[in-house]
């Protein structure tokens, strides 16, 4: 525990929350932690959103407001973000930034390029030191992070450069290819010059003969107009320029993926030693973290389950009464279903960014929305389309309007029908919302991506247990609802 003394608190509401965003990696999420600490000494109000994916997330979030920094590299601002336009330096690249209202800190002090490497037993016993030598062993199974499949200076632009023979070239996630490496699953791979298990794991950094990776300085992007809003915050941001060299950065991420220490700690044992700065952390228990995540994930479920049920029997119920809408309707809710779940959580920052400041918890809740209605459209619009001709017919002989129809006779036969469908709409809700973790929606998602990002199956544990476990409870509990709420009648068992 690092003890603490902060600025007093009635200051931090005086200003608008600084919020701070993270990507999907240990030293990302330091360095966050490590302006998190900043702000909160400087009596601001502050939200540190982690490992929210890849930089392409990072960069939208900032662009449209929902963050306020995070920490980036020169090389990927170059390779990444302006690929293609030859902006190099960090004036050059501060200028760019300008046209977006944005700007950046000079280095933090450290070069955290790109390397490729390989176990050191296998590098020696092959002969390979440079990433030229890979020519000459085709054979070598290959695999590099997603992000680098995908970037300017990624595995196109080196097998070019470098004149790789490789064929069957795939991704993966980074935090998963050092146990890939370590156990010869994989021989090749991406690394961070700064990554504490390259020296755990004895791993080779290829040299980079032909010098095609270019710098990558840690620095903080930022929103211009922060430096009206918190001025104080803005200057102690810049005293973080050359404070912190490749050895230190190493020193840090290692205390967290391999002394297991959390992130926010030991940014605040940084900030103690080198500034002075004590930060009160408190390290909350396995089951403090469990119940947290509980009511996260329950929170995200019950509103966009609601919401699913508002609009999906309404929508099956004119579906099945106006024919010629059925497929429309149909077709629509399906073609929702198949956009990948990842990318719909991505594609939805902007557009529901407009109605809200929030970053995470809004998007999530209308992803798993958007997938609920499939479950309870179809499952509404067959119940009602299955209900006995004769009983229509009777109904209309009695004189009954279309409403009373709908309300004491149709729905109520079709009620299992429907339930079923909610049923299945809330346990895949419960199953999806995980991916809430990699938008900073919290739940089970979040110790579930932090685990796969510190290969800690602990922690995955921690997130994917109760997940199932709240999923058969949600089940259970339907079949509850359906006692109570399907009409006896409906619910008589055959007889075997």
């Amino acid at each position: 525990m690092v003890c603490l003394a902060l600025a007093p608190p009635g200051l931090a509401g005086e200003s608008a929350p600084v919020r701070i965003g993270s990507k999907a990696f240990t030293e990302s999420v330091i360095l966050a932690d490590i302006v998190a600490h900043l702000a909160k000494n400087d009596g601001l109000e502050t939200e540190h959103v982690k490992g929210l994916g890849g930089t392409r997330l990072l960069w939208e979030a900032l662009l449209a407001g929902k963050i306020d920094i995070y920490p980036e590299y020169t090389g990927t601002l170059s390779e990444e973000i302006f690929a293609g336009q030859g902006i190099r330096g960090v004036p050059a690249l501060r200028e760019k930034l300008a046209e977006f209202s944005l700007t950046m800190t000079d280095s933090l002090g450290f070069n955290n390029t790109y390397v490729i490497g390989m176990k050191e037993e296998l590098a020696t016993k092959l002969g390979i030191r440079s990433i030229s030598d890979l020519g000459e062993h085709p054979d070598l199974t290959v695999r590099f992070s997603n992000e680098f499949m995908k970037r300017a200076d990624g595995w196109d632009a080196l097998a070019r450069r470098y004149r790789l023979p490789h064929r069957d070239v795939r991704g993966l996630e980074h935090a998963l290819a050092y146990e890939a490496l370590d156990k010869g699953v994989i021989q090749v791979t991406d690394l961070y010059a700064t990554d504490a298990k390259i020296r755990k794991l004895q791993l080779r950094r290829l040299e980079d003969n032909l010098i095609h990776f270019p710098k990558y300085h840690a620095v903080f992007v930022y929103r211009t107009d922060l430096e009206q809003r918190a001025p104080d915050f803005a200057a102690a941001l810049r005293s973080l320029e050359t404070a912190i060299d490749e050895t230190a950065m190493t020193s840090m991420n290692a205390r967290v993926e391999l002394d297991g220490r959390s992130e926010e700690h030991v940014a605040a044992v940084f900030l103690d030693r080198e500034r002075g700065i004590q930060s009160r952390v408190r390290e909350r228990s396995v089951t403090e973290e469990i119940a947290r995540y509980t009511l996260e994930h329950l929170h995200m479920v019950v509103v966009s389950l609601a919401g699913a049920m508002l609009v999906g029997i309404p929508l099956g119920v004119l579906a099945a009464r106006k024919l010629g809408l059925a497929q429309p309707i149909l077709g629509a809710v399906g073609i929702i279903q198949t956009i990948p779940s990842i990318a719909l959580l991505v594609l939805l920052i902007r557009p529901v960014g407009y109605f809200s400041d929030e970053l995470g918890f809004p998007q999530a809740v209308v992803a798993l929305f958007l997938y609920s209605l499939l479950p309870i459209v179809r499952n509404t619009y067959t119940g009602l389309r299955g209900i006995s001709p004769q009983l229509y017919e009777s109904a209309v002989a009695l004189g009954l309007p279309p409403s009373v129809r709908l309300w004491r006779i149709e729905l109520p036969l079709a009620s299992r029908m429907i339930l079923a469908g909610v049923k299945t709409a809330a346990v895949i809700n419960v199953g999806f919302a995980t991916l809430g973790g990699f938008i900073g929606a919290g739940g089970f998602g979040e110790p579930i991506f932090a685990g796969i990002r510190l290969n800690d199956y602990g922690v995955i544990l921690q997130g994917a247990i109760p997940a199932a476990v709240l999923a058969l409870l949600v089940q259970g509990l339907f079949e509850f609802v359906d006692r109570m709420v399907v009409p006896k009648g409906l619910r008589i068992e055959p007889i075997e």
